[in-house]
């Protein structure tokens, strides 16, 4: 069974500081964090990928020929900020699972905010290896000719 959480001589209970903090000061970061990324998505959802000239090369296709697992990012959040989702999972699948998450995230962060509790996101080097062996092998299978549904 836990300890008191009042010492004694301490009126009162014990508040975490970040509970502590003005709701208001503790949204800012994931308020500032969702702002940019709305503004990123509106700014690539105006400005059309498939036109030439407005964004750069991507250079391990340029200098390699090979897609990387970027490669289709911006043509797959056009498409998915108008409403695309086939076109938006063609140009790149990997990067519409990556939005999902991000939403996920997001959600979990700015709940936990509102209820007062730090947002600690710790992940395990096991997680790490599977996200760079998933990255690997999504970059592998779509430059081979049976992946070619996953080529932009």
């Amino acid at each position: 069974m836990p300890g008191p959480l009042v010492p004694p001589g301490v009126p009162g209970p014990l508040v975490p500081p970040y509970a502590s903090r003005p709701l208001v000061r503790r949204l800012l970061a994931p308020v500032a964090t969702l702002a940019g990324v709305v503004a990123a998505f509106a700014y690539v959802g105006a400005v059309d990928p498939n036109e030439p000239g407005h964004y750069p090369v991507c250079p391990m296709l340029r200098f390699a020929g090979v897609f990387c697992p970027g490669c289709g990012g911006l043509r797959s959040a056009h498409a998915f900020v108008h409403g695309d989702l086939p076109a938006a999972l063609g140009a790149n699948a990997l990067a519409v699972v990556g939005y999902g998450v991000f939403a996920a995230v997001m959600v979990l962060w700015l709940v936990r905010v509102i209820r007062g509790v730090p947002m600690r996101l710790t992940i395990s080097p096991v997680w790490w290896w599977g996200i760079g062996a998933v990255l690997a092998l999504f970059t592998l299978v779509r430059n081979l000719p049976f992946g070619s549904a996953l080529a932009p």
